[in-house]
């Protein structure tokens, strides 16, 4: 479970984040929790309306939120009420942005006296319980942490025993709180994908055809990118080119990447003969329009490589995962479709990992002294049942199988 915290305060020192960061530590083996700072984010103005899409703050706020299972608040009190720092940004939050409607959120706050911000947050319950908030806030689980100052040892760890257990049932109420009403959830409509890479971005290589057989080879020498020995520099590393397509090429998998523009960018070429890869590529592919290379699927199949697009673009699920039905029982044919961020946490495109899944299940039997049961015939049941549907982010349905071969099939 993924959740996401507010610090509602933009001071370099508070007892919320404190709060926030004991809450990550003590409880990682509950849900991974990550926290949002709202110091960047400008004062609310109206006459600004369109700054959040240029706002690096606001649009990363945003779409940690959409993509959260849920959200803590942890608000201080200045005045009896929240700060105007966390309240300007719960105004851009429900203008033209509304990530909090229908998400889970909780609240918390910590104070130097005895009431432990209960002014602040039963405001704070008002703002979320707005119309453009709306957001779901379970009903009196309230945690509130009163003489901060003195509830904290020098390592950032709560030091009453009876002060954490109370914070975890909280916790623990909020999980259940979050499994009832996420399937109530209705995710966004999916306008229609244009596969034909219409809408150029930053890092599109113009004045080629993408369709072009020899696109690789004209684009890397128009950009002059570099190749063999040449380093490149990674977020934690520094290597050549060659050993970076090395690196790719012993993944156990088969990758692909295609672009939020809808251009298919990349493969590890595993295999030297499509026809012994799980999902059929070939170099002349690289740089293809998605129409292009879903040229030979049925309509309704290209309904349902927009539906996986669109799916991830608008934040509806993270992934897309499935099993291609109809495989022998020596194979399970798995396809993940993983979307992908750019730093201020917009959609960048699509990575599908394809692997067989059924050596990896037979190994953690064999390891773990387990096996299958139920249905006709055990290991070919692993290929059958609830996969057909997919499992991915979001609880949904996944579309026909046969439509999630994706950038992969030509």
């Amino acid at each position: 479970m993924k959740l996401v915290a507010l610090v509602g305060s933009n001071a370099e020192q508070s007892y919320n984040r404190m709060l926030l960061q004991y809450i990550q530590k003590q409880f990682k083996l509950k849900f991974e929790l990550e926290l949002l700072e709202i110091k960047d984010v400008p004062m609310f103005n109206q006459d600004e309306a369109e700054l959040h899409k240029d706002n690096f703050a606001l649009t990363y706020i945003n779409n940690k939120i959409e993509r959260a299972d849920g959200v803590i608040i942890a608000t201080p009190e200045h005045n009896h009420t929240i700060t105007a720092a966390l309240k300007s940004t719960l105004e851009w939050l429900s203008f033209n942005l509304h990530p909090f409607e229908n998400k889970p959120v909780m609240i918390i706050g910590a104070s130097y006296y005895d009431q432990g911000s209960s002014r602040a947050q039963l405001q704070l319950r008002q703002i979320l319980d707005a119309p453009g908030v709306n957001a779901y806030v379970l009903p009196g689980n309230e945690f509130l942490l009163g003489k901060a100052k003195e509830a904290f040892d020098n390592e950032g760890n709560i030091t009453n025993q009876g002060t954490v257990q109370f914070l975890e049932s909280c916790l623990d109420n909020f999980i259940k709180y979050i499994e009832v009403v996420t399937p109530l959830k209705v995710p966004k409509p999916i306008a229609s994908e244009d596969l034909d890479c219409n809408h150029p971005i930053k890092t599109t290589i113009s004045g080629i055809d993408p369709d072009d057989p020899e696109w690789l080879e004209k684009a890397a020498a128009q950009v002059g990118a570099v190749s063999g020995d040449s380093y490149v520099k990674l977020d934690n590393g520094l290597l050549t080119v060659d050993q970076l397509n090395m690196f790719l090429q012993a993944m156990p998998f088969e990758l692909t990447y295609s672009d939020d523009n809808n251009q298919f960018l990349y493969y590890n070429n595993q295999a030297q003969e499509a026809s012994t890869m799980l999902a059929q590529r070939v170099p002349e592919q690289v740089g293809n329009r998605l129409s292009t290379v879903h040229g030979s699927l049925q309509a309704a199949r290209m309904k349902n490589v927009e539906w996986v697009i669109g799916s991830l673009r608008n934040n509806n699920q993270e992934y897309v995962r499935t099993v291609i039905p109809g495989t022998p029982e020596s194979l399970i044919n798995v396809h993940n479709y993983q979307a992908m961020y750019y730093p201020n946490g917009n959609f960048a495109g699509i990575n599908e990992i394809v692997f067989n899944f059924k050596p990896w299940l037979d190994w953690y039997l064999k390891e773990t002294g387990q096996r299958l049961v139920g249905g006709n015939a055990g290991a070919a049941d692993a290929t059958t049942g609830a996969s057909d549907a997919g499992g991915h982010g979001g609880g949904h349905a996944a579309p026909t199988a046969d439509a999630t071969t994706g950038a992969s099939s030509h």
